[in-house]
């Protein structure tokens, strides 16, 4: 019960505070600027990384922000993606990975299949990431590097989506890499050109 009442003090506290926003939102309906890919770690709050208020972001939060191959069959993501473009039309598309990636650091540990099917087999869709780290990287230079590739492979997943493509085609869609540094607060962005991240 007290989670419920700390929830429903703190909407009405943030729906007073912006009335004239919300009230404008449930007339008009939504229109964000921007599709967020993120992981589900409480740390990473998407409207605080953006600065964002409400409207201004759809998001979509999984673990590791994994963006399935559109032949993968995976629907939930899939949906998100087709509604955020065809529908909202949101002109970008951000995928914020972060350090200190619960999902990126048991890409090293050794999974329990039996006991972890669902974690096991959704970390299956960024294993091909490990592909690009040097074999001599260790701690958390290592674990930056795979959080890098792992964004990096997730850009080139939603590629995959046909409704994407022909956004990006169209020039009425940009895709942006990010990662997101707990400890500092710092974002860094994939050069698209270079694939290096920078802050």
């Amino acid at each position: 019960m007290a989670l419920y009442e700390n929830a429903r003090r703190a909407a009405q506290a943030a729906f007073v505070s912006e009335w004239s926003l919300m009230e404008r939102l449930a007339r008009e309906g939504q229109s964000p600027s921007v599709l967020f890919i993120g992981c589900s770690d409480s740390r990473v709050m998407p409207s605080r990384v953006l600065g964002a208020r409400p409207g201004d972001v759809f998001v979509m939060r999984n673990v590791a922000n994994v963006v399935p191959p559109a032949d993968a069959g995976e629907s939930a993501v899939g949906a998100v993606i087709e509604y955020a473009v065809v529908h909202l039309k949101v002109p970008h598309i951000v995928v914020c990975g972060h350090l200190d990636c619960g999902g990126v650091h048991a890409l090293d540990a050794s999974l329990d299949p039996h006991r972890e099917p669902h974690i096991t087999r959704w970390l299956a869709y960024i294993r091909p990431a490990l592909q690009e780290i040097p074999p001599d990287l260790t701690g958390e230079a290592r674990h930056r590097a795979v959080v890098e590739a792992n964004v990096r492979l997730q850009l080139r997943h939603l590629r995959t989506y046909p409704c994407v493509a022909q956004a990006l085609r169209e020039g009425r869609l940009t895709l942006h890499g990010w990662v997101y540094d707990l400890g500092t607060g710092s974002l860094w962005r994939c050069d698209e050109e270079t694939g290096h991240f920078v802050e």
